[in-house]
């Protein structure tokens, strides 16, 4: 049987859904009709894609390849459909936090300047790669180490470490601190897209507890109403600053690599290498 893209529509909705059942409300037709539709690609492909053995569908190891896939497949398939980009494709740039810190406004200001005919678009994904293997951007600006999955990256620069501590708490009459200040409190972990884990304190006492978090406001959020103390970089207070929130500089705590990072073995966006140029000067300029 010929594939046609409501297979891939129907996967992914199933696997992002989790039930047929959800999967089949989202996409308005019969959980019969649905549950063929996914027998139809996987007797095409030759591979098992789903795990039923539970109420709660689970991919496969060839599901979990073929989500991603699936999903840069649609984006593509959409952006090439979208009237909006028949006059200039624009450069999507996601990021799940803080961009590029003070220098994001720079950023935008003087692609604007310079490359007037092409859009520079910045989205806020909340997702390790910032939707870069889903095919939701073009190229994104990630921090920490990535898992290898096909991408190519180019460091910017490194970011210090920075405690984000409750404003009017003891922590925040310090003009500094150190992990260990930071072990009484709960520590509150971005699990989608941050970079602390519990392995920063390998040296030291480690927090009883943690709160986690999906993204920066929830991040935030708990840390403001004084139920923990977080750990981020440099650039985060630029782009999150909040009343109830202090950042201090953290002395023993090792820098974080801000990455540029786009996909391998696929077409590129044209205006990547121009991206790169102007970021780069931006970090040397300081």
């Amino acid at each position: 049987m010929t594939m046609e893209l409501r297979h891939l529509r129907a996967f992914l909705a199933i696997a992002e859904e989790g039930t047929i059942t959800r999967a089949a409300a989202r996409l308005h037709t019969g959980q019969p009709a649905l549950s063929r539709t996914l027998r139809q690609l996987e007797t095409h492909l030759g591979v098992r894609l789903v795990d039923r053995s539970t109420h709660h569908l689970e991919l496969t190891a060839a599901g979990r390849v073929l989500r991603d896939r699936a999903a840069a497949a649609l984006a593509a398939v959409d952006a090439a459909l979208d009237p909006r980009t028949l006059t200039a494709l624009p450069l999507r740039v996601g990021h799940p936090w803080p961009a590029l810190g003070e220098r994001t406004v720079p950023l935008l200001r003087r692609w604007d300047e310079r490359h007037p005919g092409v859009p520079l678009e910045l989205r806020r994904i909340d997702d390790r790669t910032a939707g870069l293997t889903q095919g939701k951007v073009d190229v994104a600006l990630l921090r920490g180490e990535l898992p290898d999955l096909g991408l190519t990256s180019e460091v910017l620069l490194e970011e210090a470490r920075v405690a984000a501590v409750p404003a009017g708490s003891a922590l925040a009459e310090r003009s500094t601190l150190a992990l260990a200040d930071l072990a009484p409190w709960p520590v509150a972990l971005n699990t989608v897209a941050g970079t602390t884990t519990l392995d920063l304190w390998s040296g030291t006492a480690r927090p009883a507890s943690t709160v986690e978090v999906g993204n920066t406001d929830e991040w935030l959020t708990v840390i403001a109403a004084g139920r923990a103390v977080g750990i981020t970089t440099s650039a985060t207070p630029e782009l999150h600053a909040h009343p109830s929130v202090a950042y201090r500089p953290l002395t023993d705590a090792p820098p974080v690599p801000l990455l540029l990072v786009w996909r391998s073995g696929v077409p590129a966006h044209p205006a990547i290498p121009d991206l790169v140029r102007l970021v780069r000067e931006l970090v040397a300029d300081g």
